[in-house]
Protein backbone atom coordinates (compact mmCIF):
# COMPACT_ATOMS: atom_id res chain seq x y z
CA UNK A 1 0.00 0.00 0.00
CA UNK A 2 1.43 3.28 -0.65
CA UNK A 3 2.11 6.23 1.55
CA UNK A 4 -0.84 8.19 -0.39
CA UNK A 5 -3.29 5.14 0.61
CA UNK A 6 -2.00 4.87 4.22
CA UNK A 7 -3.40 8.55 4.68
CA UNK A 8 -6.04 8.24 2.56
CA UNK A 9 -6.54 4.88 4.74
CA UNK A 10 -6.41 6.84 7.99
CA UNK A 11 -8.54 9.35 7.11
CA UNK A 12 -11.13 7.07 6.08
CA UNK A 13 -11.52 5.07 9.35
CA UNK A 14 -10.91 8.34 11.02
CA UNK A 15 -14.33 9.01 9.17
CA UNK A 16 -15.69 5.73 9.82
CA UNK A 17 -15.65 6.24 13.80
CA UNK A 18 -17.62 9.86 13.33
CA UNK A 19 -20.21 8.07 10.92
CA UNK A 20 -20.91 5.40 12.99
CA UNK A 21 -21.60 7.75 16.41
CA UNK A 22 -18.63 4.80 17.57
CA UNK A 23 -17.85 5.53 21.54
CA UNK A 24 -14.74 8.02 21.93
CA UNK A 25 -12.69 8.30 25.02
CA UNK A 26 -13.67 6.97 28.45
CA UNK A 27 -15.17 9.60 31.08
CA UNK A 28 -13.53 10.97 33.13
CA UNK A 29 -15.53 9.46 36.39
CA UNK A 30 -14.97 6.47 34.56
CA UNK A 31 -11.59 5.99 34.43
CA UNK A 32 -11.01 7.37 37.59
CA UNK A 33 -13.75 4.59 38.73
CA UNK A 34 -11.67 2.29 36.78
CA UNK A 35 -8.31 2.65 38.68
CA UNK A 36 -10.23 2.61 42.12
CA UNK A 37 -11.08 -0.94 40.90
CA UNK A 38 -7.88 -2.10 39.77
CA UNK A 39 -6.34 -1.10 43.12
CA UNK A 40 -8.79 -2.74 45.17
CA UNK A 41 -11.17 -5.54 43.76
CA UNK A 42 -13.49 -7.00 45.80
CA UNK A 43 -11.88 -10.61 46.88
CA UNK A 44 -13.83 -11.47 49.49
CA UNK A 45 -15.40 -14.76 47.77
CA UNK A 46 -12.67 -16.16 46.24
CA UNK A 47 -10.40 -19.23 47.13
CA UNK A 48 -6.95 -19.69 46.19
CA UNK A 49 -6.27 -21.75 43.24
CA UNK A 50 -2.71 -20.30 42.53
CA UNK A 51 -1.49 -23.65 42.70
CA UNK A 52 -2.89 -24.88 39.55
CA UNK A 53 -0.58 -23.72 36.36
CA UNK A 54 -2.58 -22.42 34.18
CA UNK A 55 -2.14 -20.99 30.88
CA UNK A 56 -3.47 -18.90 28.30
CA UNK A 57 -3.47 -19.08 24.24
CA UNK A 58 -4.25 -15.84 22.51
CA UNK A 59 -3.11 -14.09 19.46
CA UNK A 60 0.48 -13.10 19.76
CA UNK A 61 -0.40 -9.44 20.05
CA UNK A 62 -3.53 -9.89 23.02
CA UNK A 63 -3.44 -8.57 26.58
CA UNK A 64 -6.93 -8.43 27.45
CA UNK A 65 -7.10 -12.15 28.25
CA UNK A 66 -10.43 -13.22 29.38
CA UNK A 67 -9.61 -17.53 29.54
CA UNK A 68 -6.68 -19.91 30.81
CA UNK A 69 -6.96 -23.15 31.34
CA UNK A 70 -5.26 -26.18 33.14
CA UNK A 71 -6.12 -30.16 31.61
CA UNK A 72 -5.06 -32.85 33.37
CA UNK A 73 -6.56 -36.94 33.45
CA UNK A 74 -8.39 -37.76 36.03
CA UNK A 75 -7.55 -39.61 39.50
CA UNK A 76 -9.70 -42.09 39.03
CA UNK A 77 -8.23 -42.55 35.24
CA UNK A 78 -11.53 -42.24 34.14
CA UNK A 79 -11.40 -39.43 31.95
CA UNK A 80 -10.42 -35.67 31.83
CA UNK A 81 -10.79 -32.82 34.27
CA UNK A 82 -10.94 -29.06 32.57
CA UNK A 83 -9.77 -26.51 34.84
CA UNK A 84 -10.92 -22.95 32.36
CA UNK A 85 -10.81 -20.03 34.59
CA UNK A 86 -12.35 -16.34 33.12
CA UNK A 87 -12.00 -13.23 33.80
CA UNK A 88 -14.00 -11.91 36.95
CA UNK A 89 -14.87 -8.38 35.55
CA UNK A 90 -17.65 -8.33 38.43
CA UNK A 91 -15.32 -8.18 41.02
CA UNK A 92 -13.83 -4.76 39.69
CA UNK A 93 -17.07 -3.11 38.86
CA UNK A 94 -19.65 -1.64 41.30
CA UNK A 95 -23.16 -2.08 39.94
CA UNK A 96 -25.13 0.94 38.87
CA UNK A 97 -21.85 2.78 39.16
CA UNK A 98 -20.21 4.85 35.80
CA UNK A 99 -17.92 1.85 34.82
CA UNK A 100 -20.58 -0.16 34.68
CA UNK A 101 -23.22 1.67 33.00
CA UNK A 102 -20.42 2.71 30.38
CA UNK A 103 -20.11 -0.82 29.66
CA UNK A 104 -24.05 -1.33 29.02
CA UNK A 105 -23.21 1.76 26.46
CA UNK A 106 -20.21 0.36 24.67
CA UNK A 107 -21.59 -3.65 25.01
CA UNK A 108 -18.64 -4.65 22.89
CA UNK A 109 -15.11 -4.37 22.40
CA UNK A 110 -14.97 -2.77 18.39
CA UNK A 111 -11.60 -3.49 16.96
CA UNK A 112 -9.99 -1.45 14.01
CA UNK A 113 -6.57 -1.85 11.94
CA UNK A 114 -5.08 0.64 13.91
CA UNK A 115 -6.87 0.35 17.14
CA UNK A 116 -9.70 -0.93 19.19
CA UNK A 117 -12.09 0.74 21.12
CA UNK A 118 -12.46 -1.43 24.45
CA UNK A 119 -15.46 -2.40 26.21
CA UNK A 120 -13.68 -1.62 29.75
CA UNK A 121 -10.73 0.77 30.39
CA UNK A 122 -7.24 -0.89 29.52
CA UNK A 123 -6.08 -0.53 33.45
CA UNK A 124 -8.78 -3.31 33.44
CA UNK A 125 -9.04 -5.03 30.46
CA UNK A 126 -5.13 -4.93 29.40
CA UNK A 127 -4.13 -4.71 33.32
CA UNK A 128 -5.67 -6.23 36.75
CA UNK A 129 -8.63 -7.96 34.98
CA UNK A 130 -6.70 -9.66 32.48
CA UNK A 131 -5.10 -12.87 33.21
CA UNK A 132 -1.47 -12.21 32.76
CA UNK A 133 0.91 -14.50 33.28
CA UNK A 134 2.25 -14.30 36.69
CA UNK A 135 0.06 -12.12 38.19
CA UNK A 136 -2.75 -13.13 41.09
CA UNK A 137 -6.36 -12.94 39.32
CA UNK A 138 -9.50 -13.11 39.97
CA UNK A 139 -11.29 -15.40 37.83
CA UNK A 140 -15.13 -17.38 37.70
CA UNK A 141 -13.09 -20.79 38.08
CA UNK A 142 -14.69 -23.85 36.28
CA UNK A 143 -13.98 -27.48 36.69
CA UNK A 144 -15.82 -29.74 34.62
CA UNK A 145 -15.14 -33.30 34.69
CA UNK A 146 -15.52 -35.85 31.39
CA UNK A 147 -15.24 -39.30 31.16
CA UNK A 148 -13.13 -41.33 28.39
CA UNK A 149 -15.03 -40.40 25.30
CA UNK A 150 -15.31 -36.49 25.93
CA UNK A 151 -19.19 -36.38 27.61
CA UNK A 152 -19.37 -34.12 30.63
CA UNK A 153 -20.17 -36.18 33.97
CA UNK A 154 -19.48 -33.00 36.55
CA UNK A 155 -19.36 -29.38 36.21
CA UNK A 156 -18.84 -26.87 38.89
CA UNK A 157 -17.75 -23.48 39.44
CA UNK A 158 -16.45 -21.10 41.68
CA UNK A 159 -14.87 -17.55 42.81
CA UNK A 160 -10.86 -18.23 42.71
CA UNK A 161 -7.65 -16.71 42.68
CA UNK A 162 -5.83 -17.94 39.91
CA UNK A 163 -2.08 -17.35 38.44
CA UNK A 164 -1.35 -18.19 35.06
CA UNK A 165 2.42 -19.33 34.10
CA UNK A 166 2.65 -19.11 30.34
CA UNK A 167 1.52 -16.78 27.97
CA UNK A 168 0.96 -18.84 24.56
CA UNK A 169 -0.26 -18.43 20.94
CA UNK A 170 -2.10 -20.64 18.53
CA UNK A 171 1.10 -20.95 16.24
CA UNK A 172 3.14 -21.98 19.01
CA UNK A 173 0.69 -24.53 21.04
CA UNK A 174 0.62 -26.16 17.60
CA UNK A 175 4.31 -26.55 16.96
CA UNK A 176 4.64 -28.18 20.38
CA UNK A 177 1.91 -30.27 19.89
CA UNK A 178 2.96 -31.19 16.75
CA UNK A 179 6.24 -32.27 17.59
CA UNK A 180 5.72 -34.23 20.55
CA UNK A 181 7.72 -31.70 22.43
CA UNK A 182 4.01 -30.66 24.64
CA UNK A 183 3.81 -31.18 28.70
CA UNK A 184 0.91 -32.98 29.60
CA UNK A 185 -1.49 -30.15 30.21
CA UNK A 186 -0.66 -28.28 27.13
CA UNK A 187 -1.05 -31.98 25.44
CA UNK A 188 -4.27 -33.08 26.62
CA UNK A 189 -5.89 -30.25 24.26
CA UNK A 190 -5.32 -32.28 21.16
CA UNK A 191 -7.14 -35.26 23.40
CA UNK A 192 -9.98 -33.59 24.57
CA UNK A 193 -10.16 -30.97 21.50
CA UNK A 194 -10.96 -34.23 19.48
CA UNK A 195 -13.10 -36.34 21.73
CA UNK A 196 -15.35 -33.02 21.73
CA UNK A 197 -15.19 -32.81 18.61
CA UNK A 198 -16.68 -36.32 17.91
CA UNK A 199 -19.26 -35.07 20.61
CA UNK A 200 -19.88 -32.29 18.11
CA UNK A 201 -20.94 -34.73 15.33
CA UNK A 202 -22.59 -36.98 17.66
CA UNK A 203 -24.89 -34.77 18.56
CA UNK A 204 -25.30 -33.07 15.07
CA UNK A 205 -23.38 -29.78 15.93
CA UNK A 206 -21.73 -28.24 13.37
CA UNK A 207 -18.34 -25.35 12.85
CA UNK A 208 -17.86 -24.05 9.53
CA UNK A 209 -14.51 -23.93 8.88
CA UNK A 210 -13.96 -21.01 6.58
CA UNK A 211 -11.33 -19.44 5.28
CA UNK A 212 -10.72 -15.93 7.50
CA UNK A 213 -10.09 -12.89 5.16
CA UNK A 214 -8.17 -10.62 7.63
CA UNK A 215 -6.35 -7.72 7.96
CA UNK A 216 -2.84 -7.64 8.88
CA UNK A 217 0.02 -5.39 9.11
CA UNK A 218 2.91 -5.24 6.56
CA UNK A 219 6.00 -3.02 7.09
CA UNK A 220 3.68 -0.48 8.94
CA UNK A 221 1.15 -0.40 6.49
CA UNK A 222 -2.33 -2.71 6.35
CA UNK A 223 -3.01 -5.68 3.72
CA UNK A 224 -5.50 -8.76 3.55
CA UNK A 225 -4.88 -12.51 4.07
CA UNK A 226 -6.70 -15.88 4.22
CA UNK A 227 -6.10 -17.65 7.51
CA UNK A 228 -6.72 -21.20 7.66
CA UNK A 229 -7.49 -22.52 11.10
CA UNK A 230 -5.06 -24.12 12.94
CA UNK A 231 -6.10 -27.19 14.86
CA UNK A 232 -4.88 -25.63 18.65
CA UNK A 233 -7.31 -22.81 17.31
CA UNK A 234 -10.43 -25.51 16.48
CA UNK A 235 -9.66 -27.58 19.69
CA UNK A 236 -9.08 -24.46 22.04
CA UNK A 237 -12.87 -23.63 21.10
CA UNK A 238 -13.84 -26.26 21.59
CA UNK A 239 -13.24 -26.04 25.74
CA UNK A 240 -14.82 -23.02 25.61
CA UNK A 241 -18.09 -24.22 23.88
CA UNK A 242 -17.97 -26.95 26.21
CA UNK A 243 -18.05 -24.39 28.86
CA UNK A 244 -20.69 -22.12 26.96
CA UNK A 245 -22.72 -25.52 27.13
CA UNK A 246 -22.03 -26.66 30.65
CA UNK A 247 -23.30 -22.76 31.91
CA UNK A 248 -26.59 -22.79 29.93
CA UNK A 249 -27.04 -26.54 31.40
CA UNK A 250 -26.83 -25.07 35.13
CA UNK A 251 -29.05 -21.86 34.27
CA UNK A 252 -31.57 -24.40 32.80
CA UNK A 253 -31.24 -26.20 35.39
CA UNK A 254 -32.30 -23.12 38.25
CA UNK A 255 -34.92 -22.01 35.83
CA UNK A 256 -33.06 -18.10 35.07
CA UNK A 257 -30.52 -17.68 32.62
CA UNK A 258 -29.85 -16.07 29.06
CA UNK A 259 -28.91 -18.20 25.98
CA UNK A 260 -27.52 -17.41 23.07
CA UNK A 261 -29.96 -19.27 20.06
CA UNK A 262 -29.86 -20.19 16.65
CA UNK A 263 -33.74 -21.24 15.16
CA UNK A 264 -33.18 -23.95 12.52
CA UNK A 265 -32.93 -23.49 9.05
CA UNK A 266 -36.20 -23.33 7.23
CA UNK A 267 -36.91 -25.68 4.78
CA UNK A 268 -36.44 -22.72 1.98
CA UNK A 269 -33.28 -21.94 2.80
CA UNK A 270 -31.86 -25.38 2.74
CA UNK A 271 -33.49 -25.63 -0.45
CA UNK A 272 -31.73 -22.95 -1.81
CA UNK A 273 -28.14 -24.61 -0.12
CA UNK A 274 -29.07 -27.86 -1.99
CA UNK A 275 -29.56 -26.06 -5.42
CA UNK A 276 -26.02 -24.24 -4.23
CA UNK A 277 -24.47 -28.08 -3.92
CA UNK A 278 -25.63 -28.78 -7.46
CA UNK A 279 -24.25 -26.33 -9.20
CA UNK A 280 -21.04 -26.47 -7.26
CA UNK A 281 -20.70 -29.92 -8.18
CA UNK A 282 -20.83 -30.98 -4.37
CA UNK A 283 -22.51 -34.98 -3.17
CA UNK A 284 -25.12 -34.23 -1.42
CA UNK A 285 -27.78 -37.27 -1.28
CA UNK A 286 -31.12 -37.08 0.45
CA UNK A 287 -30.66 -39.03 3.27
CA UNK A 288 -27.39 -37.04 4.05
CA UNK A 289 -27.47 -33.82 7.05
CA UNK A 290 -26.27 -30.59 6.39
CA UNK A 291 -23.93 -31.23 8.97
CA UNK A 292 -22.39 -34.26 7.66
CA UNK A 293 -21.62 -32.69 4.06
CA UNK A 294 -20.54 -29.95 5.92
CA UNK A 295 -17.83 -31.90 7.82
CA UNK A 296 -16.84 -33.89 4.63
CA UNK A 297 -15.65 -30.49 2.85
CA UNK A 298 -11.85 -29.31 1.78
CA UNK A 299 -11.96 -25.43 2.16
CA UNK A 300 -8.98 -25.54 -0.38
CA UNK A 301 -10.88 -26.80 -3.09
CA UNK A 302 -12.58 -23.35 -4.63
CA UNK A 303 -16.19 -25.15 -5.03
CA UNK A 304 -16.16 -26.52 -1.69
CA UNK A 305 -14.95 -23.04 0.04
CA UNK A 306 -17.69 -21.66 -2.01
CA UNK A 307 -20.22 -23.79 -1.01
CA UNK A 308 -18.92 -22.83 2.55
CA UNK A 309 -19.29 -19.65 2.02
CA UNK A 310 -22.85 -20.41 0.85
CA UNK A 311 -23.34 -22.12 4.25
CA UNK A 312 -23.02 -19.31 6.28
CA UNK A 313 -26.29 -18.24 5.42
CA UNK A 314 -27.70 -20.81 7.33
CA UNK A 315 -26.32 -19.31 10.77
CA UNK A 316 -27.37 -16.05 10.40
CA UNK A 317 -30.14 -14.92 12.58
CA UNK A 318 -28.61 -15.97 16.37
CA UNK A 319 -29.66 -14.07 19.33
CA UNK A 320 -29.94 -13.89 23.31
CA UNK A 321 -32.70 -15.15 25.31
CA UNK A 322 -34.10 -14.57 28.70
CA UNK A 323 -36.19 -16.68 30.55
CA UNK A 324 -37.37 -16.94 34.02
CA UNK A 325 -39.70 -18.62 36.07
CA UNK A 326 -38.21 -22.30 35.27
CA UNK A 327 -39.60 -22.31 31.14
CA UNK A 328 -37.51 -22.69 28.30
CA UNK A 329 -37.75 -20.50 25.31
CA UNK A 330 -38.32 -21.48 22.13
CA UNK A 331 -36.28 -22.39 20.06
CA UNK A 332 -34.18 -22.37 23.29
CA UNK A 333 -31.20 -24.65 21.38
CA UNK A 334 -28.81 -23.40 18.87
CA UNK A 335 -28.68 -24.90 15.98
CA UNK A 336 -25.15 -25.10 15.04
CA UNK A 337 -24.10 -26.16 18.68
CA UNK A 338 -26.95 -28.39 18.76
CA UNK A 339 -27.19 -28.04 22.17
CA UNK A 340 -28.34 -25.19 24.53
CA UNK A 341 -25.19 -22.50 24.87
CA UNK A 342 -24.39 -19.67 26.38
CA UNK A 343 -21.97 -16.71 26.13
CA UNK A 344 -20.02 -16.96 29.30
CA UNK A 345 -16.24 -17.21 28.36
CA UNK A 346 -15.38 -13.36 26.93
CA UNK A 347 -16.22 -10.83 29.75
CA UNK A 348 -13.54 -8.80 29.40
CA UNK A 349 -14.68 -8.32 25.28
CA UNK A 350 -19.00 -8.77 25.69
CA UNK A 351 -21.03 -7.46 28.32
CA UNK A 352 -23.31 -10.65 28.56
CA UNK A 353 -20.47 -13.17 29.53
CA UNK A 354 -20.07 -11.23 32.97
CA UNK A 355 -23.92 -11.60 33.84
CA UNK A 356 -23.78 -15.45 32.63
CA UNK A 357 -20.39 -15.89 34.98
CA UNK A 358 -22.57 -14.68 37.72
CA UNK A 359 -25.98 -16.62 37.02
CA UNK A 360 -23.99 -19.75 37.40
CA UNK A 361 -21.83 -18.64 40.46
CA UNK A 362 -25.61 -18.55 41.88
CA UNK A 363 -27.06 -21.82 40.50
CA UNK A 364 -23.85 -23.39 41.99
CA UNK A 365 -24.20 -22.17 45.14
CA UNK A 366 -27.73 -22.76 45.39
CA UNK A 367 -28.34 -18.94 45.66
CA UNK A 368 -30.70 -17.00 44.22
CA UNK A 369 -28.81 -14.56 41.49
CA UNK A 370 -27.91 -10.87 42.80
CA UNK A 371 -30.29 -7.97 41.84
CA UNK A 372 -28.45 -6.11 39.81
CA UNK A 373 -28.35 -9.11 37.22
CA UNK A 374 -32.15 -9.96 37.37
CA UNK A 375 -33.05 -6.32 37.12
CA UNK A 376 -30.80 -6.15 33.91
CA UNK A 377 -31.51 -9.06 32.08
CA UNK A 378 -34.74 -8.30 30.29
CA UNK A 379 -32.74 -5.39 28.14
CA UNK A 380 -29.79 -7.38 27.85
CA UNK A 381 -30.76 -9.23 24.62
CA UNK A 382 -31.30 -5.51 22.39
CA UNK A 383 -28.29 -4.18 24.17
CA UNK A 384 -26.02 -7.26 22.65
CA UNK A 385 -28.05 -7.40 19.30
CA UNK A 386 -27.19 -3.54 18.71
CA UNK A 387 -23.62 -4.13 19.95
CA UNK A 388 -23.19 -7.53 18.11
CA UNK A 389 -24.54 -5.58 15.22
CA UNK A 390 -22.74 -2.52 15.42
CA UNK A 391 -19.01 -4.55 15.85
CA UNK A 392 -20.35 -6.62 12.48
CA UNK A 393 -20.90 -3.52 10.93
CA UNK A 394 -17.18 -2.37 12.09
CA UNK A 395 -15.97 -5.27 10.86
CA UNK A 396 -17.02 -5.40 7.44
CA UNK A 397 -16.41 -1.74 7.01
CA UNK A 398 -12.38 -2.11 7.72
CA UNK A 399 -12.52 -4.62 5.73
CA UNK A 400 -14.50 -2.65 2.59
CA UNK A 401 -12.10 0.18 3.41
CA UNK A 402 -8.71 -1.86 3.53
CA UNK A 403 -9.75 -3.54 0.45
CA UNK A 404 -10.50 -0.59 -1.48
CA UNK A 405 -7.31 1.53 -0.35
CA UNK A 406 -4.98 -1.66 -1.55
CA UNK A 407 -6.96 -1.40 -5.38
CA UNK A 408 -6.98 2.19 -5.44
CA UNK A 409 -5.27 3.73 -8.68
CA UNK A 410 -5.70 -0.23 -10.69
CA UNK A 411 -9.23 0.76 -11.82
CA UNK A 412 -9.08 -1.77 -15.57
CA UNK A 413 -6.68 -4.06 -14.25
CA UNK A 414 -7.66 -8.02 -14.80
CA UNK A 415 -7.05 -10.51 -11.98
CA UNK A 416 -8.47 -14.35 -11.66
CA UNK A 417 -11.53 -15.04 -8.91
CA UNK A 418 -13.43 -17.39 -8.49
CA UNK A 419 -17.23 -16.72 -7.85
CA UNK A 420 -18.76 -17.72 -4.36
CA UNK A 421 -21.87 -16.29 -4.47
CA UNK A 422 -24.91 -15.63 -7.01
CA UNK A 423 -28.01 -13.34 -6.56
CA UNK A 424 -31.00 -15.82 -7.19
CA UNK A 425 -33.15 -12.53 -8.73
CA UNK A 426 -30.14 -11.83 -10.92
CA UNK A 427 -27.78 -14.55 -11.55
CA UNK A 428 -25.17 -12.12 -13.43
CA UNK A 429 -24.73 -10.35 -10.13
CA UNK A 430 -22.84 -11.92 -7.08
CA UNK A 431 -19.65 -12.32 -5.48
CA UNK A 432 -16.19 -12.89 -5.91
CA UNK A 433 -12.92 -13.91 -4.27
CA UNK A 434 -9.79 -13.14 -5.74
CA UNK A 435 -6.91 -14.76 -3.73
CA UNK A 436 -3.77 -12.49 -4.54
CA UNK A 437 -4.36 -10.00 -3.34
CA UNK A 438 -7.05 -11.47 -0.66
CA UNK A 439 -10.40 -9.66 -1.69
CA UNK A 440 -13.84 -10.43 -1.27
CA UNK A 441 -15.77 -8.31 -3.80
CA UNK A 442 -19.18 -7.90 -5.84
CA UNK A 443 -19.53 -8.70 -9.12
CA UNK A 444 -21.88 -7.13 -11.82
CA UNK A 445 -22.43 -5.74 -15.32
CA UNK A 446 -22.20 -8.86 -17.18
CA UNK A 447 -24.87 -10.67 -19.34
CA UNK A 448 -25.04 -13.86 -18.69
CA UNK A 449 -25.46 -15.77 -15.27
CA UNK A 450 -22.52 -16.38 -13.49
CA UNK A 451 -21.16 -19.49 -12.91
CA UNK A 452 -20.94 -20.80 -9.32
CA UNK A 453 -17.74 -22.18 -7.90
CA UNK A 454 -15.84 -21.44 -11.12
CA UNK A 455 -12.46 -19.53 -12.06
CA UNK A 456 -13.53 -16.34 -13.26
CA UNK A 457 -11.08 -13.40 -14.59
CA UNK A 458 -12.49 -10.34 -13.84
CA UNK A 459 -12.10 -6.53 -14.11
CA UNK A 460 -11.78 -4.18 -11.25
CA UNK A 461 -14.11 -1.12 -12.21
CA UNK A 462 -14.15 0.57 -9.11
CA UNK A 463 -11.59 1.31 -5.67
CA UNK A 464 -10.53 3.51 -3.04
CA UNK A 465 -11.24 4.64 0.84
CA UNK A 466 -13.56 7.33 -0.71
CA UNK A 467 -15.84 4.79 -2.13
CA UNK A 468 -15.00 2.35 0.60
CA UNK A 469 -16.13 -0.99 -1.62
CA UNK A 470 -14.67 -2.67 -4.74
CA UNK A 471 -16.61 -3.63 -7.52
CA UNK A 472 -15.67 -5.67 -10.84
CA UNK A 473 -17.15 -6.84 -13.86
CA UNK A 474 -16.40 -10.05 -15.69
CA UNK A 475 -13.94 -9.40 -18.30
Amino acid sequence: MTGAADCSLGAALRALRTELDLPGAFPPEVLAEAAEAARAPDLSAHKDATDLPFLTIDPPASTDLDQAMHLERRRDGRGYRVHYAIADVAAFLRPGGALDAEAHRRVTTLYFPDDRIPLHPAVLSEGAASLLPGEARPAALWRIDLDGDGVAVATDVRRALIRSRAKLDYAGVQRQIDAGTAEEPLALLRDIGRLRAEQEVARGGISLDVPEQEIVERDGSYGLAYRATLPAEAWNAQISLLTGMAAARLMADTGTGILRTLPLAPDGAVARLRRSAHALRIDWPHHVPYAEVVRSLDPEKSNHAAFLQECTTLLRGAGYTVFEGGDLPDPAVHAAVADLYTHCTAPLRRLVDRYASELCLAATAGKAPPEWVREALPALPKEMAEGTRRAGTVERACVDLVEAALLEGREGELFDAYVVDVQDRDPSTGTVHLRDPAIVGRIEGGTAPLPLGERLRVRLTRAGPAARTVLFAPA
